[in-house]
């Protein structure tokens, strides 16, 4: 390339700087309201920026969702209160921006990166943009390490690596809940970033002061969005705690992301679409639902060399247990493994009530030794072998001696199931609980 031609790309390049911000036009009015969906018209704002609204209380804010010719379609962030016909519209034309720094540290906030807990504002004047690019999946780090998540049935039978993303799969009142709140206080994760979603208020205050605790608190940063909240504040809650973990993989920290839930998160962005005319597919779900779980889930694991990881554990609620739930066949195929817990073994007072039979981790052969891997293999399988004969043996239908390998299981299942049990305040190390499973191993006739 000749002089000219260089000296020409960089002038523009010096251009594109100067080039001013996107200013919004004059505001528009408010023409319609149908359930969350406001309808204006007379000004004009992309998708996705904010915009002003008159009410009687003052001013509302909203989202832009969608428009139709020269009709935008708006979503309020908080409640929908004094909306009046022919409100004044006024387009913001900023970017959203989220506070962050180790500040954030032991603090409660909402979808939108604003405290909740009553300790004050965020003692820190760094902000980043709510939206971050895509990284080049060839930029990555591969996953070599394994985390310990304080949790020995995971530990040992369902290897977690450090960037791997992970599905809790269950249904209500099965213990997942109490099972994050142990892997916060037992995780080796630098930072933790607790994702609460879609629950009731009660709940999360229980997870904040009973489960979580004083010691899980310290290095956590938790974002709530209570199922009251609008469905705008409740997508805004998961986008914003997988930006705040991605802030601290920027820094080098290793993070444990735990987003309760997606399946919320897959029905706030179902409430959207359905509002602004967008037509249900699978079970009542737009195909945009689909679109978004991928993008989100995406942005966890481990960044470029010199950067840090996202470890992610997302709960996919199973309603009726149903595996083949839409949003929990289309998590299972966008994780790295999921975990079952089983309704049988939570009824049966065994916590946590881990299926090992049912789960999975997809990258435990690549961060665990060939003697790992096999004494893994081992267990499961005398474990899976009680589980096939478990109706003829309780019964009395099976006569001892039959099968060496079934009386062997039998033998070992009360210390099978002891090792698979976890007290709530318990911490368990990754080393322990691989030295656990090699002597049981050692027991087993596969």
């Amino acid at each position: 390339m000749d002089s000219s031609k260089s000296q020409l790309l960089t002038n523009i390049r010096k251009q594109q700087h100067s080039i001013p911000p996107y200013r919004p036009v004059a505001s528009g009015q408010l023409v319609r309201v149908v359930g969350l969906t406001l309808e204006a018209c007379g000004c004009r704002a992309p998708v996705g920026s904010l915009c002003a609204i008159e009410t009687m209380g003052g001013e509302m804010v909203a989202e832009v969702v969608g428009f139709d010719d020269e009709l935008l379609y708006l979503m309020p962030v908080d409640e929908l209160l004094g909306v009046l016909p022919g409100a004044r519209v006024t387009p913001l034309g900023e970017k959203s921006r989220l506070p962050v720094g180790l500040a954030l540290l032991g603090r409660v906030l909402d979808g939108s990166g604003q405290p909740l807990d009553g300790l004050g504002p965020l003692k820190t004047s760094e902000t980043a943009p709510a939206h971050s690019q895509p990284i080049n999946p060839l930029a990555r780090e591969a996953i070599t390490q394994p985390l310990d998540v304080g949790v020995r049935a995971i530990n040992a039978m369902l290897t977690v690596g450090k960037g791997q993303r992970m599905g809790l799969f269950a249904g209500s009142g099965v213990g997942k809940s109490v099972m994050m709140g142990m892997m916060t206080r037992g995780t080796a994760a630098d930072i933790v970033v607790v994702g609460l979603v879609g629950e009731r208020g009660r709940e999360v205050k229980e997870f904040i002061d009973e489960i979580l605790g004083e010691q899980g608190r310290a290095r956590s940063v938790v974002v709530a969005a209570p199922a009251d909240n609008s469905p705008l504040m409740r997508l805004r809650a998961c986008e914003t705690a997988t930006r705040v973990a991605e802030y601290f993989r920027e820094l080098g920290y290793s993070v444990l992301l735990l987003m309760d839930s997606l399946t919320r998160y897959a029905q706030a962005q179902r409430e959207v679409a359905l509002a602004v005319g967008e037509p249900p597919a699978t079970k009542g779900y737009p195909p945009s639902v689909f679109a978004r779980l991928p993008r989100l889930v995406e942005r966890a694991g481990n960044g470029a060399p010199g950067e840090g990881s996202i470890t992610a554990f997302y709960t996919v609620l199973t309603e009726g247990d149903d595996l083949q739930d839409p949003i929990a066949d289309a998590a299972r195929a966008i994780l790295d493994g999921h975990i079952v817990l089983s309704r049988t073994l939570a009824d049966a007072g065994h916590y946590p009530a881990i299926d090992i039979e049912a789960s999975i981790s997809r990258v435990a052969p690549m961060v665990i030794s060939p003697e790992h891997l096999d004494a893994m293999r081992k267990v499961k399988q005398t474990y899976s072998l009680y589980q096939q004969n478990r109706d003829l043996i309780s019964i009395g239908a099976y006569s001892q001696g039959s099968d060496p390998r079934v009386d062997n299981a039998i033998r070992l299942q009360p210390a099978m199931n002891a090792f698979l049990r976890q007290t709530m305040k318990e911490t368990v190390s990754l080393e322990s609980s691989q030295l656990m499973m090699t002597q049981m191993a050692a027991q087993c006739q596969v």
